[in-house]
């Protein structure tokens, strides 16, 4: 990827586009061949993550070291990996003290503290979400690529186009969403049409642009609407965010609140489905981290 987008910026013995695939109407592959007959591939995901990807469509990372994994500052990707997991956890970590607050009655928390680990964890997601978002925005278009004198920074962008971009939008405005109804779910005393208008439809809402995102995402890396590939890193990244996805749009169903008493089973089945889509997050989000040492193609 590094030599096509090299041959590319600098017009000398320009690559020829030989394939372009994606799910319909997005391109996520390009292969391309150089006058040697050498070929390179294009990956919407690796090209806007700065990752290495090889001919096979498989993330190259370098040798597993417990602590680079660790502290990778200089990385963006490093950030977005932390920034999940937190969140992850902090959501996983919330949804186990109210089964066993609600359920078990094994410690006496206060629903307060909890609603509050929900909301943090959703400053997470969002922060996370944000610069994922960013460097979407600002991914270089190999096949338009503009002077150094006109390229300028992106805080969103507009890249409808971009599936890449649209997936990352889609998240962003989802963490909205979770900010809004984790916020006001830490207000005791509301009725049940309040619950429903403050708390369960935002979330409700952001459950649904989560899971479109993922999809989107999962799509981006298949290059296809479905696809297996377990030898591909990346491949389990997007896997487990839209397990996650599903888990929380469940979540979310049953997490709506009516004019009549409602049997308990229902709120706990909400709980061990957010609990599911946490874990299923979380399992992404640690993924992101080893990806996060491919060496970067620019």
């Amino acid at each position: 990827m590094k030599e096509t987008a090299d041959a590319l910026k600098s017009g000398d013995s320009k690559p020829r586009c030989i394939e372009e695939i994606g799910p319909w109407p997005f391109i996520t592959k390009r292969i391309f061949e150089a006058s040697d007959k050498k070929r390179t591939l294009w990956s919407s995901r690796h090209h806007r993550k700065h990752l290495q990807v090889s001919i096979d469509n498989q993330t190259i990372v370098a040798p597993f070291r417990a602590l680079s994994l660790l502290w990778m500052p200089w990385k963006m990707n490093w950030w977005i990996g932390i920034g999940f997991t937190i969140g992850s956890f902090l959501f996983a970590l919330a949804s186990v003290l109210s089964l066993l607050v609600i359920s078990i009655h094994i410690f006496n928390f206060a629903p307060r503290n909890i609603m509050l680990m929900f909301f943090t964890g959703s400053l997470f997601f969002t922060g996370a979400a944000y610069l994922q978002l960013f460097q979407a925005a600002n991914a270089v278009d190999i096949l338009h690529v503009d002077p150094p004198s006109e390229q300028r920074r992106r805080f969103f962008g507009w890249r409808p186009k971009d599936i890449g971009w649209l997936s990352s939008m889609l998240q962003f405005a989802g963490t909205l969403w979770f900010n809004i109804n984790t916020f006001d779910a830490m207000f005791p005393s509301l009725n049940w049409l309040q619950q429903d208008v403050l708390i369960w439809l935002p979330n409700f809402i952001g459950s649904i642009l989560f899971l479109l995102s993922g999809h989107a995402a999962f799509a981006e890396t298949c290059h296809k609407r479905w696809g297996l590939e377990p030898h591909n890193l990346s491949w389990w990244v997007v896997f487990f965010n839209l397990i996650g996805c599903f888990a929380f749009l469940v979540a979310s169903l049953f997490a709506i609140v009516l004019p009549f008493p409602m049997d308990a089973w229902v709120a706990n089945l909400s709980m061990v489905f957010t609990l599911l889509g946490a874990l299923g997050f979380l399992a992404g989000s640690l993924l992101l981290l080893p990806e996060a040492t491919s060496p970067s193609p620019d």
